[in-house]
């Protein structure tokens, strides 16, 4: 039987309804269970950049569905068929997929992650039997896929990109997608009005083919920002950010 859990985040993602979440790059179950209980509907395990193997990315995902209360989603390493069915079976709701470049990544990855008659995935549903459901229609349904608008191909070709049949949303690696468009390094203010007019265009061909567009964001308020503008739905990133700028705003303050 699929979790509430996931049916109910599956609902608000393809119903383009707001939905906040967190990034976790550390291998650290414990803390990544406290996160998931604040509220969040899901928390990304990052298994591209992150500091997280197999076992923390399964750890990860038990200590998120513990919470009771945040779906668990996974930005994979690569776009390929092991990659993705290691963390679908591991118990993921959705798949962040970096470096798309065109419609074909697109495709290929949600054959990746869907059963057949509609993908490839093997049938070994180790965990995610648990917490999604064994009958492969039922995984299906609720099993969701993310295309990362991060290279210059898959800005030019974002319109195609979310035409893609069973991709649920378009997801923005800023970082990445500022480097692409020109950017010196992230954040660079010389190419702000080129990175806003992106970040529009990626927005605007999600809602024109009805499917979520989603961003990672340094913090809370720019998270907002973007919510306000059209996404659908937003991560504050990450755990290792905030526990340095915790531990440096603290320390700072003790020594004033």
């Amino acid at each position: 039987m699929t979790s509430a859990v996931a049916t109910e985040f599956a609902r608000k993602i393809r119903d383009r309804e707001p939905a906040v979440g967190y990034w976790v790059v550390l291998d650290s179950p414990v803390s990544t269970e406290r996160i998931a209980r604040l509220g969040y509907d899901y928390v990304a395990l990052d298994a591209q950049h992150g500091l997280i193997g197999y076992n923390g990315m399964l750890t990860g995902l038990m200590a998120i569905d513990a919470s009771g209360q945040a779906a668990g989603v996974v930005r994979v390493e690569a776009n390929n068929a092991t990659a993705i069915g290691k963390a679908l079976d591991a118990g993921a709701v959705a798949v962040i997929v970096p470096l798309v470049d065109n419609a074909q990544d697109a495709a290929d990855a949600v054959k990746y992650a869907k059963y057949p008659p509609h993908g490839i995935r093997s049938y070994g549903p180790m965990r995610s039997a648990l917490r999604v459901g064994p009958v492969p229609a039922e995984s299906d349904a609720t099993t969701m896929v993310f295309a990362m608008i991060e290279t210059p191909g898959g800005l030019e070709n974002v319109e195609e990109i979310a035409a893609v049949q069973g991709l649920d949303g378009l997801y923005v690696g800023p970082s990445d997608l500022a480097l692409a468009i020109g950017a010196a390094f992230p954040g660079d203010p010389a190419i702000k009005e080129e990175f806003e007019a992106a970040l529009k265009r990626v927005s605007a061909a999600a809602q024109q083919a009805g499917i979520a567009a989603g961003i990672h964001n340094a913090n809370g308020e720019l998270a907002q920002q973007r919510l306000g503008e059209g996404y659908t739905f937003a991560t504050v990133a990450s755990d290792l950010t905030h526990l340095e700028a915790t531990a440096a705003a603290h320390l700072q303050q003790a020594r004033s």
